[in-house]
């Protein structure tokens, strides 16, 4: 199928004869089989940028454009691209009057114009000039992009397609400037997938990740409008500076070159230093070894354009050897700082402030900033997550003074403690885009880095980092409608709403646990599976879950059969394998648990489950090898379906029962409870202790049975779970079911609520934080448990419990007296910054206000299951709550702070793992 795109509007076409005419025009780049030249200034970087443009547009129009440093080679039109007071653009810019003075000590911008010569009126110039290098390049990018050619053409195969003409508008746009200085991504944990992929399939004769690699990423990078790089650096890795023709193809592509926080001086110290010939890593024995090992690197880097990392650690990513406590590491650094910056003022014969430095304040360095550490004016202060996606602090007033201001460092795969997730890049993209929201209003802009981990299949929220770090505009957005524009631009407008959708649930499962979380072990050490949290009240939320992603699969199935062929591979990639990888793990480890806790039940159903698990982790396996066959292998490698080999991901043993055949047929419709006005789906289980039997159902009211006849037999573990509408009348029956010589009846329960209040559901009542409002607080989209969460405003300043502030105002009603745990559940973020402590005042029934903690500090037990779950929960136990009306108010503290919900508990209730239902 071919394409006509045409991208015009009412523009002025700028002449040497006359300027302000404006005319309705638009410049064709290919029609009548003509395809236009490339012409660019003669410098490697923009000859470069300029093939990649001429290959867009081979791959759109069949034909090969005419790339060239020469005005001569333009016959009727052609791209020039070049620096805005290069020879080539003066030259053009004098001729047809244009004024390009507004780029001058700009950071990467551009204008392009169309321009004719007044020499040669038939030839038609669309101009892209850039303020630097990388302008000049978004400014092509840009028009890759209206060319309707993804960013992920080659990493994800989203292969551009043909089109019959190309045309784009000619009217005169100047680019702002990023709204992040630097922004970059950091290749880490490499060791299963990029390395693997790049030492045995695509850059053999290196044998690792090298300058053919580097270029492909680099280019990925110009695509996505990214432009630090912190360098792969892992055991498995041979480090970049040590591979002939890495730091020069970064020089080629104009890419700032850094390391990552535990490599200060560009140095990679895992590979780097040998302590047979340098004596130990501690620079309190062996300190002139050291600083001859930093001046080595200072020097052998002082031509390329750099991002130096400051300060000083241990070996790999670990503590400062030598140093006993957090003062005499203090004191060391301070020392460190002053040589270090010695060594590049030296290397780059200017004073030191002139030569961009960070310092990242990981794990230990945080604590030992906190101590007072003296960081220079200049250095930019880099303020990591925790690992898990929540931010540890950021700047003061005072820190956001400072001259090098602040930037971030995020992740999107880890490994380490509590436990890795470095397989199908699940970080949910609206705390991506809370968190980036917090750093923005924060003034932390100087400096945004992503822990890619190995690329793929983090390719969405790779690009949506960096969307935002480019234009903060994005963050305006909600995630959902990033997510559905950009997966328009991928897959087309039709589908693109599904995917969306798909995705957010994909997302939002995630959320509440990682399919790597799912095995219930830690690591660091590691410790071995645990049965899941989701059976512990029976099974109910473990079905619930598994429901969720056998449709969740079914719907992106759908949308796989029905997309193009020149889509199938890019939808594999980004959509398919990550979905079905994490329903298969959740089917595989749920399922078992099941079996296990209904064995001693003797269900009959035990062996089903634990041949339907098997098959579960087949289907990893079989997808796994999908994955890395695409294309004639060219993705060998790439996927590992178990990072790091933990218990989560080892294949379990299958066991099987002996069953005792008894006649008989029994329903379990425990799920069977409905709020009256709200339609909702639920699940009825029929089934035998182990003989086969038919069942029909009949005479249901007002709920519609999504089969109404089925049989129970081995194959399906003599057991059918079958979905129940409810419609929402007024009404509800549900009818009986005949099977097996019985006549068996649903229980269904139709529970009511009063106006504006949750209903008691199983003992539970639950109450939406976004239910109330109050002038202190906002509203976070798609964040949290319930599809959107509360924060206090980060321009409220901290208060007292006695502050007189308008509560947030909840209210329930119960039916009978009983003892109640009252749940605040939040989200497990930081405090805002060293000045803010994370405390929420709550109100119950007019008495006094308790004011809850909710910070936690180092690695402690409760930060880990926060980790793991999302969460952060404090309980309020009251004995003997009254019959009839409740109020519970909720006062905001300290800034940042964000509310997911509260659940009250009657006495009796299950200790439910996720969110209850509504």
């Amino acid at each position: 199928m071919k394409l006509s795109i045409s991208i015009a509007m009412a523009v002025t076409l700028v002449t040497g004869a006359n300027t302000n005419k404006a005319q309705a025009i638009e410049i064709p780049l290919f029609e009548d089989a003509t395809v236009t030249a490339v012409i660019h200034e003669n410098d490697k970087t923009l000859s470069t940028a300029a093939d990649l443009l001429a290959r867009d547009l081979t791959s759109l129009t069949g034909q090969t454009p005419k790339v060239s440093s020469s005005l001569r080679n333009c016959v009727r039109v052609c791209v020039v691209v070049g620096h805005y007071d290069s020879a080539l653009v003066k030259s053009l810019a004098k001729d047809s009057g244009i004024d390009l003075a507004e780029l001058k000590g700009q950071w990467e911008r551009y204008k392009r114009v169309a321009v004719r010569s007044k020499r040669d009126p038939q030839i038609t110039y669309l101009l892209i000039a850039g303020s630097d290098t990388r302008g000049t390049i978004w400014g092509i990018i840009d028009l890759t992009r209206e060319l309707g050619v993804s960013p992920w053409e080659w990493w994800a195969d989203v292969t551009p397609r043909k089109v019959d003409r190309l045309s784009v508008s000619g009217d005169a746009r100047t680019s702002d400037a990023p709204s992040v200085q630097y922004r970059g991504i950091f290749l880490n944990d490499e060791d299963w997938g990029l390395q693997p992929w790049a030492a045995k399939t695509y850059e053999r004769d290196v044998k690792d990740i090298g300058p053919k690699t580097y270029a492909r990423i680099f280019e990925l990078m110009w695509r996505l409008k990214a432009n630090t790089m912190w360098p792969a650096m892992h055991d498995s890795t041979k480090p970049f500076y040590q591979i002939k023709g890495n730091a020069e193809v970064a020089r080629d592509y104009a890419i700032v070159m850094g390391t990552s926080h535990a490599e200060p001086m560009m140095r990679n110290n895992v590979r780097e230093w040998d302590e047979k010939k340098r004596g130990d890593f501690n620079f309190f024995t062996n300190r002139d070894s050291i600083v001859k090992y930093w001046a080595e690197r200072a020097t052998e880097v002082k031509d390329f354009e750099n991002l130096y990392t400051i300060g000083l650690r241990g070996k790999h990513d670990s503590a400062m050897e030598g140093a006993k406590t957090p003062e005499e590491a203090r004191d060391a650094l301070t020392q460190v700082f002053d040589i270090q910056r010695g060594l590049l003022a030296k290397a780059q014969k200017k004073p030191a402030d002139q030569v961009p430095q960070v310092l990242t304040l990981y794990k230990e360095v945080l604590d030992i900033y906190m101590t007072g550490l003296n960081v220079p004016e200049d250095v930019t202060l880099v303020w990591p997550e925790n690992n898990y996606g929540y931010i540890n602090q950021l700047s003061t007033p005072a820190e956001q003074a400072r001259k090098g201001g602040a930037g971030v460092y995020y992740h999107i795969s880890y490994w380490g403690r509590p436990h890795d997730y470095l397989w199908l890049a699940t970080m949910h993209p609206a705390l991506i885009r809370e968190q980036m929201d917090r750093t923005n209003q924060m003034k932390a802009n100087r400096i945004w880095v992503l822990n890619v981990g190995d690329i793929k299949p983090g390719e969405y929220l790779t690009q949506y980092f960096l969307d935002m770090a480019f234009d903060h505009k994005v963050i305006a957005e909600t995630p959902h409608e990033h997510l559905k524009a950009w997966a328009a631009k991928q897959f087309g407008a039709d589908s693109a709403d599904e995917i969306a959708t798909i995705m957010t649930e994909f997302y939002d499962l995630a959320w509440e646990r990682k399919p790597e979380f799912m095995g219930g072990g830690q690591t660091e050490p590691t410790r071995p599976n645990l049965i899941s949290d989701y059976v512990r009240t029976g099974g109910a939320e473990a079905w619930a879950r598994i429901d969720r992603y056998s449709e969740l699969t079914r719907r992106a199935e759908a949308v796989a059969a029905a997309l193009p062929a020149d889509r199938q591979d890019a939808f594999f990639q980004l959509v398919l394998y990550p979905v079905r990888g994490a329903a298969s793990l959740n089917e595989r480890i749920l399922k078992l648990d099941l079996a296990a806790v209904y064995a001693k039940a003797n269900r009959a159903n035990v062996n089903a489950l634990s041949d339907q698990a098997k098959a579960a982790h087949q289907r990893i396996v079989t997808d796994t090898a999908t994955y890395n066959a695409q294309l004639n292998g060219k993705w060998h490698g790439m996927m590992d379906q178990a990072p790091r080999r933990l218990p989560v991901f080892d294949e379990p043993i299958y066991p099987h029962w002996p069953l005792a055949a008894k006649s008989g047929c029994s329903i379990d419709s425990s799920d069977l409870t409905f709020v009256k006005g709200q339609a909702v789906t639920r699940t009825l289980t029929v089934y035998t202790p182990g003989v086969p039997a038919q069942w029909t159902a009949s005479g249901q009211n007002g709920m519609g049975f999504a089969t109404a006849t089925g049989e129970l037999n081995a194959a399906n573990g003599f057991e059918q779970r079958i979905k129940i509408a409810y419609d929402g009348g007024a009404t509800v029956n549900g009818g009986s079911i005949a099977c097996a010589g019985r006549t068996l009846k649903p229980v269904v329960k139709l529970v009511e609520a009063p106006a504006g209040e949750p209903a008691e559901v199983n003992r539970i009542l639950s109450l939406t934080a976004t239910s109330a409002k109050a002038p202190a607080w906002e509203v976070v989209p798609e964040l949290g448990s319930r599809g959107s969460a509360l924060r206090v405003k980060l321009d409220m300043p901290s208060t007292t419990g006695k502050a007189k502030i308008e509560p947030l105002v909840y209210r329930f009603t119960t039916g009978a007296k009983a003892d109640a745990d009252i749940k605040i559940v939040a989200l497990p973020v930081h405090p805002l910054t060293s000045a803010n402590e994370l405390r929420l005042g709550v109100r119950i029934n007019g008495g006094p206000v308790q004011v809850l903690d909710f910070e936690t500090f180092g690695r402690s037990e409760e930060w880990k299951q926060n980790m793991l779950t999302n969460t952060a929960v404090r309980t309020i136990q009251v004995k003997q709550l009254a019959i009839g009306a409740h109020t519970i108010e909720v006062f905001a503290m300290d800034p940042g702070f964000i509310f997911d919900r509260i659940d009250v508990r009657l006495d009796g209730a299950a200790n439910l793992y996720g969110a209850p239902r509504k």
